[in-house]
């Protein structure tokens, strides 16, 4: 039971992934914002709470894509599988 075929180490063997070291502070970014944004709301300044939930959406995205770049410069195309 414990013997491991060799076709199954070849099913499961990956590539080496990279790490962006941008994507956690774009995360930091992203949950900093949004903490913000909901202080503000919980004070009252609906006015303020917005315009941070509007860059909460704008950094969320900048990370996504950031992601994806990442990927596809290393030659992870996701949408060629």
């Amino acid at each position: 039971m414990s013997t491991v075929e060799p076709d199954m180490e070849d099913l499961f063997h990956e590539k080496k992934r990279y790490r962006n070291p941008l994507v956690p502070l774009g995360a930091l970014a992203t949950a900093g914002v949004l903490t913000a944004g909901l202080i503000s709301f919980r004070r009252g300044n609906s006015q303020l709470g917005q315009v941070l939930m509007r860059a909460r959406v704008v950094v969320q995205g900048a990370t996504v894509a950031l992601m994806v770049g990442t990927a596809y410069y290393y030659g992870d195309n996701p949408w060629k599988k």
